[in-house]
């Protein structure tokens, strides 16, 4: 069974200390995560499900990338944020991620659909950090061996 990740406060000095100790993050790192994937999410086309989410990437050169949910009247057809985020991302020639984090207007925090999960694990190390912001702004992080737990590989 997979460990229910504990909710944290991003207004906790002490929560944002020890997840960015733990996962190899500088403060300025994870308020940037943080800020780009709430901004992220106001992009979204949505006009179905109402449900917005934003993604954004952090490059290992430090670069962020963002990425919104596009629906479409025929569901199979959405696309999800943190797919939109890696697709620009990788058609832009980055590799390498250091961390993905992801924001929704629900709480507690959600996280990436199985589709989303085999996307981040076909371009991120399994010890990649995916951090999940809700609406108060309220967070969980695992590490993606957790997230993708049995994801398919070739």
């Amino acid at each position: 069974m997979a460990p229910t990740p504990e909710i944290l406060s991003s207004a906790s000095e002490t929560d944002v200390s020890k997840t960015c100790t733990t996962y190899n993050l500088t403060p300025s790192e994870f308020h940037q995560l943080q800020t780009r994937a709430s901004a992220a999410k106001a992009t979204a086309y949505c006009p179905y499900s109402h449900f917005r989410v934003g993604a954004v990437l952090l490059t290992r050169a430090g670069i962020y990338i963002s990425g919104a949910n596009v629906e479409n009247a025929s569901y199979p057809v959405t696309t999800c944020a943190e797919r939109v985020a890696f697709g620009k991302a990788i058609t832009e020639g980055h590799r390498g991620f250091k961390a993905v984090a992801v924001a929704t207007d629900i709480s507690p925090p959600a996280s990436p659909c199985g589709m989303c999960r085999q996307c981040i694990r076909e371009f991120c190390d399994l010890d990649t950090p995916v951090l999940m912001f809700d609406k108060d702004e309220n967070y969980s992080v695992l590490r993606l061996e957790v997230v993708s737990f049995a994801c398919f590989q070739l």
